[in-house]
């Protein structure tokens, strides 16, 4: 329990740098003339890397422990963000990408040794708890990223851009000598030493699920990620405080109701989530996106319906992510969890990669409108791969 509540501890610092420093880009930049394509390319070296990162990380932890991937992560993100102090005219793209890579390899880090610990924490046929600990992990943690976000844009209003970030460095470098001092050494070795051609999992389930994941997070990024809060400060003529702080509580919400997941789901009924599961919740997302994109078109209340739609669209879609994180540490390899893990948050990371892209890009020459009708396609697709997965589970193991 002590293990699991540092690691906890050391997820949420990071998150809350993670949050703040993703509304900082977009409002910055944004402020300083960029196009919303623009905005999106800022981030594209953040999700490529985090793509590889996911993949090699789950090698890495499994080779050396997770304590020391996890540290490793908070420091590439301290180096992320004292590159970015630097003066306004050293911060062209190449060298703002430059340093969002390394954010992107120390945020996948974190998160794919926080996930992996779990399993590795708790003993085989705990599914019950499993489920419990893994719905309170990432619940939290996308509670802290939504007051990260809103921390971004208190950030930038009071201290500027720079400011904030010396800010963010300096509180993370406490976490971090911390967490090198008390964290478990060997956290997560594999007593196999692993193959690097065992990178690739040979699961058909989380290969399944991993497809599903794809196309679930690529149909919330290609939205939220950069149209979003551009077409709230756009058309809506929202400032910095009002889109952080939005932002932030719809990712607060989005946390509180996945930490609620397995309410949802049916374990007080003595369920957990199977395949079955997984395509329900990601059916009844499906329709979201497109009756927020048919009040647009049609001018029905266009700001309220945008953010009803989206309060509903969080809830739904925070049940859903919830329980496919608990289905990866549950079809992982006890001996090697964080292999099956890393290449489940690889595609993960593909799937933000190929929304964020989507996201700038559909947005400047087609509009939200088409942003949201491409969400609802992605989580068509994934609903279709979900039935792929196994309906086994159908018990609670307490």
């Amino acid at each position: 329990m002590r293990q699991y509540l540092l690691i906890t501890a050391n997820y949420w610092a990071f998150t809350l740098t993670d949050g703040a420093l993703r509304m900082l880009m977009v409002l910055y930049f944004h402020q300083l003339g960029y196009s919303p394509l623009n905005i999106a390319m800022l981030f594209l070296f953040y999700e490529i890397f985090g793509v590889v990162t996911n993949l090699v990380g789950g090698w890495l932890g499994a080779k050396l422990g997770l304590n020391k991937t996890m540290n490793i992560g908070l420091a590439l993100q301290i180096i992320a963000l004292v590159m970015l102090c630097v003066p306004i005219e050293m911060l062209s793209i190449i060298y703002v990408m430059a340093a969002q890579a390394l954010s992107g390899i120390a945020k996948d880090l974190n998160k794919m040794s926080a996930k992996s610990a779990i399993k590795v924490l708790l003993p085989e046929n705990s599914e019950g708890k499993l489920y419990q600990w893994v719905a309170t992990l990432t619940g939290s943690k996308n509670a802290l990223k939504g007051i990260g976000f809103f921390l971004g844009g208190v950030l930038l209003s009071n201290l500027g851009f720079q400011g904030a970030l010396w800010v963010m460095a300096t509180a993370l470098t406490c976490v971090w000598l911390l967490s090198l001092l008390l964290l478990k050494s060997d956290l997560g070795k594999s007593k196999n030493k692993p193959k690097f051609s065992e990178l690739f999992s040979k699961s058909p389930a989380i290969n399944a699920l991993s497809a599903a994941r794809l196309f679930l997070f690529a149909a919330r990024d290609v939205w939220f990620v950069v149209a979003l809060p551009v077409y709230l400060a756009m058309q809506f003529k929202w400032d910095h405080w009002w889109v952080g702080g939005f932002m932030a509580c719809w990712i607060i919400g989005y946390g509180i109701v996945q930490t609620l997941a397995p309410r949802f789901t049916g374990k007080t009924q003595g369920l957990l989530p199977t395949g079955k599961t997984a395509f329900k919740w990601a059916v009844y997302l499906s329709v979201l996106p497109t009756c927020i994109a048919v009040a647009l078109i049609t001018d029905f209340y266009p700001e309220q319906s945008l953010i009803i739609g989206l309060l509903v669209f969080g809830a739904i879609f925070a049940v859903n992510s919830s329980l496919h994180s608990y289905l990866i540490v549950s079809y992982a390899d006890q001996q090697n969890v964080s292999l099956d893990v890393g290449f489940y948050y690889m595609a993960n990371a593909m799937g933000r990669l190929l929304g964020t892209v989507l996201s700038g890009w559909v947005f400047q020459y087609a509009g939200l409108q088409a942003c949201l009708l491409i969400s609802t396609s992605f989580i068509v697709l994934a609903a279709i791969i979900s039935t792929q997965l196994p309906n086994k589970n159908a018990n609670l193991i307490l």
